[in-house]
């Protein structure tokens, strides 16, 4: 396995549609997937889409967790060619970050639950439904599938920071996120 480079914040590749995957049974579709994942464990991301590794596919791997604790013991779902379909619930905010943009924060509106539906690596049909911070994973990789970043999806610019920073934002001094390691999304 290879730990890929990651595309930052400015990249045209983070901004574009990505291509539908096609067969994703392909011998360089299943090294991208273990590819992506070892750069996923390596950066200390929870979700990792192909694009953020310089590939426009539609393939996302993500880790199927409640909290930001559980990261280190959950096998992350490999995803292709995955949609979504928000479920009733509403919506709720919480910070956000992303391996892309690397060191800020951001408040992001997110559906709390989500249906979702891909192929797996063997061709399978994978469906499910995800809620709470996973959700919210599943959402940020899906965005990055159609060239959205998380400050895209913002309502007020106000509430983006740095890392460092955030506990101003928090006004209580601390620098903690609302949402487990804020929504951590990828860190």
């Amino acid at each position: 396995m290879t730990l890929l480079k990651i595309a930052r914040l400015g990249h045209p590749v983070l901004l574009a549609r990505a291509r539908p995957v096609g067969d994703p049974t392909a011998p360089e579709i299943r090294k991208l997937a273990a590819d992506m994942i070892e750069t996923m464990r390596d950066a200390g991301g929870i979700g990792l889409a192909a694009p953020q590794v310089h590939e426009s596919v539609r393939l996302v791997v993500a880790l199927p967790i409640g909290n930001r604790e559980e990261s280190r013991t959950v096998e992350p779902l490999v995803l292709v060619d995955p949609e979504l379909e928000p479920l009733a619930g509403g919506t709720e905010e919480a910070f956000e970050g992303c391996l892309s943009i690397p060191g800020l924060r951001g408040l992001v509106p997110r559906a709390r639950r989500v249906g979702f539906r891909a192929l797996d690596l063997a061709g399978r049909i994978l469906e499910g439904e995800a809620e709470g911070l996973f959700a919210r994973i599943l959402q940020h990789e899906l965005d990055h599938l159609d060239g959205v970043l998380f400050p895209m999806r913002m309502t007020n610019l106000r509430s983006l920071a740095f890392e460092s920073e955030l506990r101003h934002l928090l006004g209580d001094g601390e620098a903690r996120p609302t949402a487990p390691s804020g929504a951590g999304v990828e860190r």
